[in-house]
C-alpha cells in the first residue's frame, strides 16, 4: 500500500530517535545543548516533538552523540521533512487546539481504529450532519468558519478514502449515534444512508447495540492510529471539549487496544450492523 509523508509523524519519529541517541551516548542534556549551541529547553522540545528543529542543530547533536555520516544524513532528512507545512495548516484558524496534531498523524496513518458514542466519526460524516453538530456547540462558529471546518473534514475524507488504499479504517459506533436525530430526520436519513454505503465499500463498521449492556468504554470514545513505518509506534487519541489527549506509552495504548477488542466482540458483525443501520434509517420520520 502507498503511504504519505506527514511533518507531524516525521517530527515524532525524529524526537524518539534523538531521545534514544542521547540515552545511548550517555551524554547529559545540558552538555548536548551546549555543544549544539541551542537552549536546553529547545533540546527538550526536540525530544518531545513539540519543535521543528533546524537540520543544522540535528546534525550537531548527532555528531556529539557519535553518529556516523549516513545515519546523521537520515536524521537531518527527518528534520527537513518535519519543517514542512501540511495541507491542514491553512485551516489553523478553525481547528480545535491541538487537533492539527491529530490531522497530521492521520495523514500518514495506515490504520485507524475507533469507538464512537453519541456522534458519528468525522471521517464518516455528511456535510449537513457536520453543520448540525457545529451549530449545536456552545462556542458556535459563524457560517464562514463552519464552512471552513467542513472543508477540512471533506479534505480529510477525500485523502482517507483515496483509491491508493493507504488507510484501513475500522469503526465501532454505539447505537445511540444512529438514533440521535442530529439535524432532524432528513439529515439523519442521508447520514445513515452514507454510513451504510461506507460500510459496504471503505469502512469495516460494527454497531454496538443497546442490548450489549455495560462495557469497558462507557465514559469515552477514542481512536488508535497505526503507521506503516515500524519505528512509528501506535498512538491513542481521546478528544474532549477543549482539546485532545495523545497517549503514546506502550502500556497506555495497549489498554485501549484491549478495550477495543472487547467492544468488537460485543458489537454486531458488519452484515448485522448494516441491517440495523438500514432499519433505523427506515424508521426516521
Amino acid at each position: 500500500m502507498a503511504s504519505r509523508t506527514s511533518p507531524t509523524v516525521r517530527r515524532r519519529r525524529l524526537a524518539r530517535e534523538m531521545r534514544q541517541l542521547r540515552s545511548r551516548s550517555g551524554k547529559a542534556p545540558k552538555e548536548a545543548a551546549q555543544y549544539a549551541g541551542i537552549a536546553l529547553a529547545t533540546l527538550y522540545r526536540i525530544e518531545n516533538a513539540s519543535h521543528a528543529p533546524k537540520p543544522a542543530d540535528i546534525i550537531a547533536l548527532c555528531r556529539f552523540y557519535g553518529l556516523g555520516e549516513h545515519e546523521t544524513d537520515a536524521m537531518a532528512l527527518l528534520a527537513r521533512q518535519g519543517r514542512q507545512r501540511g495541507w491542514w495548516h491553512k485551516y489553523g484558524d478553525v481547528l480545535k487546539p491541538g487537533f492539527d496534531v491529530y490531522v497530521g498523524l492521520e495523514e500518514e496513518a495506515s490504520t485507524i481504529k475507533s469507538y464512537h458514542q453519541e456522534i458519528i466519526g468525522g471521517l464518516m460524516q455528511t456535510p449537513d450532519y457536520t453543520r448540525a453538530v457545529l451549530r449545536a456547540d456552545l462556542d458556535v462558529q459563524d457560517e464562514d468558519e463552519i464552512e471552513r471546518t467542513i472543508a477540512v473534514r471533506a479534505e480529510r475524507q477525500r485523502r482517507a478514502f483515496a483509491e491508493d488504499g493507504h488507510l484501513e479504517i475500522w469503526a465501532i459506533v454505539q447505537e445511540a449515534a444512529l438514533r440521535l436525530q442530529v439535524g432532524g430526520p432528513a439529515v439523519m436519513r442521508a447520514q445513515l444512508e452514507h454510513l451504510h454505503e461506507l460500510s459496504r465499500r471503505q469502512v469495516f463498521l460494527q454497531v454496538l447495540p443497546f442490548s450489549a449492556g455495560a462495557h469497558p468504554s462507557m465514559s469515552t470514545g477514542f481512536y488508535i492510529l497505526g503507521f506503516p513505518h515500524p519505528s512509528d509506534t501506535d498512538v491513542a487519541y481521546i478528544e474532549h471539549k477543549t482539546g485532545g489527549l495523545y497517549l503514546e506509552q506502550v502500556d497506555e495504548v495497549s489498554t485501549y487496544a484491549r478495550v477495543l477488542d472487547q467492544l468488537k466482540a460485543r458489537a454486531l458483525g458488519p452484515d448485522e450492523s448494516r441491517a440495523l443501520i438500514k432499519d433505523v434509517r427506515n424508521e426516521m420520520r
